[in-house]
């Protein structure tokens, strides 16, 4: 463990001296992911912060009771995922740099991890300091980490623990409603696109990483579900979720939901070669696109959605873009952040929660997704434009 610590400290040290030339995403990138490691992590914890300050303590209302859970001294799990996600997306482009920081984020994941309830899984705060709820759609995140680092690392553990929460996940599946898991572990009073989503993008990437045909019909259990109980035939996004009490659909649309099935969708093409579902990718795309984007009145393209949720629909068009290579999508993403990078920046550098600058956030305090999903933003846009250290 110290010997980790020294190889992340070092690493830090090197990133810091890090100079600009031609390779302009990737430096955002690297300068965004050293601001949340110098500013947000906890040493104390090998963890980090909800906010920076980390003094600023807010009530918290992403939780099932949604009366508001206060900040404590490091984040919930969701924040904290987005660091992880964020340092996949950058071994990627320099594995021998950012295997440190990838083995760091496994450590500190795996502070989530309760096995004292069966099946074993990751609660929504680190275990050293209280009991907590466990979450389909944490889980999800948790896995897809997992699998992602398995994918640049070939560790074989990755995989085993990227499995294991699968496995969670699948426990918390019931076939009223046709089947899907809900929200939180012991209540169901809904069916979410966030579970299912994740766990569908979870189940693929395990089979493309596997082969194991469990996987792929996994997978295709929770896609169907997916489409065809949360999507909307006529906008062609996802809805949020299912009601388990009067058996509807909601109408609130968020921009992640959609983005995890076109990457569903372009990952089934790719592994069936049956155009329905490139179709189906290239459909999404453009009803998400016409559905979220606006412009402001300067004519730059926005989305007014959390940067985080913007981050996952980034994900699916650029996975489509892969396959269709239409830059109509991702173009509208990368001169949205593109502006963000020159007008929406605080005095320390954090970017604002509101892309387009417009509202003053430079004495706000500023969340660790909103940060740390940037960094894995520039990142998959320096993947696009063919950059590399």
């Amino acid at each position: 463990m110290k010997k980790l610590v020294l190889l992340v400290m070092i690493c830090s040290a090197f990133m810091l001296h890090a100079k600009s030339g031609k390779t302009p995403y990737l430096d955002r990138a690297e300068y965004i992911y050293r601001k949340v490691w110098n500013m947000y992590r906890v040493p104390k914890y090998g963890l980090f912060s909800e906010y920076y300050p980390n003094s600023y303590k807010p009530d918290l209302t992403y939780f099932q009771d949604n009366t508001g859970k206060k900040a404590q001294e490091v984040s919930f799990l969701w924040p904290m995922s987005g660091v992880f996600s964020a340092t996949n997306v950058l071994m990627e482009l320099n594995g021998k740099k950012y295997k440190p920081y990838q083995d760091s984020m496994v450590v500190a994941v795996g502070s989530y991890y309760d096995n004292k309830r069966t099946p074993p899984g990751y609660q929504a705060y680190p275990v050293r300091f209280e009991k907590s709820d466990r979450y389909y759609d944490d889980n999800g995140l948790v896995g897809i980490d997992y699998i992602d680092s398995y994918n640049t690392s070939h560790n074989k553990q990755y995989l085993a623990k990227a499995k294991e929460v699968f496995d969670f996940i699948k426990s918390g599946w019931s076939n009223d409603f046709g089947g899907g898991v809900s929200w939180l572990e012991g209540i169901r009073d809904q069916k979410p696109a966030c579970s299912n989503g994740k766990a569908t993008v979870l189940a693929l990437k395990l089979y493309q990483s596997t082969k194991d045909a469990k996987y792929l019909e996994e997978g295709k259990l929770f896609y169907n579900w997916m489409m065809g109980h949360l999507g909307d035939s006529t906008l062609h996004i996802i809805r949020n979720s299912l009601s388990t009490i009067n058996g509807k659909p909601d109408n609130v649309f968020y921009t992640y939901n959609t983005g995890t099935m076109i990457q569903s969708s372009v990952r089934l093409y790719k592994i069936t070669g049956d155009k329905v579902y490139l179709d189906n990718a290239q459909q999404l795309a453009e009803g998400s696109y016409r559905y979220f984007i606006k412009k402001t009145d300067k004519g730059v393209p926005y989305i007014d959605d959390l940067p985080w949720f913007v981050v996952v629909l980034f994900r699916g068009y650029q996975e489509l873009y892969g396959v269709d290579h239409n830059p109509k999508y991702v173009n509208a993403i990368i001169v949205s952040a593109d502006w963000a990078w020159k007008n929406a920046r605080d005095e320390s550098g954090l970017i604002y929660k509101d892309w387009t600058g417009r509202k003053d956030e430079k004495k706000q305090p500023k969340w660790l997704l909103d940060e740390s999903c940037m960094a894995e933003l520039y990142a998959r846009i320096a993947i696009l434009k063919g950059e590399n250290k």
